[in-house]
């Protein structure tokens, strides 16, 4: 699903459905493709699953207003999404 709100400000949820266990990867990326925040690396069980990106990279640091590009990727399955971070 598209993350919710978008455009956002200070946080966005990101929801996703897992059909079966498998190895998940959830990653933001700013425009020039460089990796701004790992969200979820891990195997997942089947079910419904959400998560919320507060705007902040992997060292805690808040990012710039600006596009970004969530990218999932759920064994074969590929997923990439525009975000709008407007502060």
């Amino acid at each position: 699903s598209p993350n919710f709100p978008n455009p956002f400000n200070m946080q966005t949820m990101i929801e996703y459905a897992v059909p079966e266990a498998t190895h998940i990867q959830l990653s933001i990326f700013n425009a020039a493709g460089q990796l701004v925040r790992q969200l979820v690396d891990a195997v997942q069980t089947p079910g419904y699953k959400s998560i919320h990106w507060d705007g902040r990279d992997n060292r805690g640091l808040e990012v710039g207003s600006g596009i970004y590009i969530l990218r999932m990727k759920a064994g074969a399955y590929r997923q990439v999404r525009k975000m709008i971070l407007q502060k």
